[in-house]
């Protein structure tokens, strides 16, 4: 018996004894099904991927520890920093600085002299001690009153180890001739700020104690104490 053709509309012809056997779809079919099929595998796999990145991301921001916050010691160190960088510009005058801020200076028989004029009184400004007297005081809310005088500062605070600078810290400098002759605020990153003599403006002085200048005549650095 011949084998009998498809039934019209149906995709299961039967064979030579009638029973009906599966009849695999036409070439175009097949054609549409697997273009649908990778059209589908091409979209829904990126997104499956990026989905378990986005997941997996998600999971290793909540296992991260949350940033430890500044110790009362540490915030304070930082507002000192950041009162000291605000004075930067400001003019240097012998004598000139207070509790109040920038004050006018004076000359005495060796300083407050450029070029064999007296600039300090009549320049309104800060030097090195009256810069770190102001900007502990402010910082501190009072807490923390210098004198507005480089040897009094080192003795008016606690050594620090150069490992254990903080911002807000005081570096103080000295020569044979002059000793503990100079004191600056270490604001982090290596950088002192600082007044450093007649005719200059109070600055920011990068890797500091690197520079032979400095590192030479570094005389330790010290954190001043709260009143009490």
């Amino acid at each position: 018996m011949a084998a009998r053709g498809p039934r019209p509309g149906s995709w299961w012809p039967a064979d030579d004894r009638g029973v009906p056997v599966p009849f695999p779809p036409p070439a175009q079919e097949m054609g549409r099904r697997r273009i649908l099929e990778l059209a589908l595998g091409a979209g829904v796999a990126p997104a499956l991927g990026a989905g378990a990145a986005g997941t997996a991301a998600a999971a290793a921001t909540t296992r991260s520890a949350p940033a430890r916050a500044d110790s009362p010691e540490q915030a304070l160190g930082r507002r000192v920093a950041a009162e000291a960088a605000a004075q930067i510009g400001v003019p240097y005058a012998w004598g000139g600085g207070d509790r109040l801020g920038a004050g006018l200076g004076f000359c005495d028989e060796e300083n407050g002299y450029l070029d064999g004029r007296c600039l300090g009184e009549s320049t309104v400004g800060f030097d090195c001690s009256g810069l770190t007297l102001y900007c502990w005081y402010r910082a501190s809310g009072g807490g923390v009153e210098l004198a507005h005088y480089t040897v009094a500062q080192y003795h008016r605070s606690a050594p620090v180890a150069r490992a254990d600078l903080l911002p807000g810290d005081l570096l103080f400098f000295s020569r044979p001739d002059a000793p503990l002759h100079h004191v600056g605020l270490w604001v982090g990153e290596g950088a002192m700020i600082h007044a450093e003599r007649t005719g200059t403006l109070v600055a920011r002085v990068e890797n500091v104690l690197d520079l032979p200048r400095w590192a030479g005549e570094f005389a330790g650095a010290r954190r001043p104490l709260p009143l009490g």
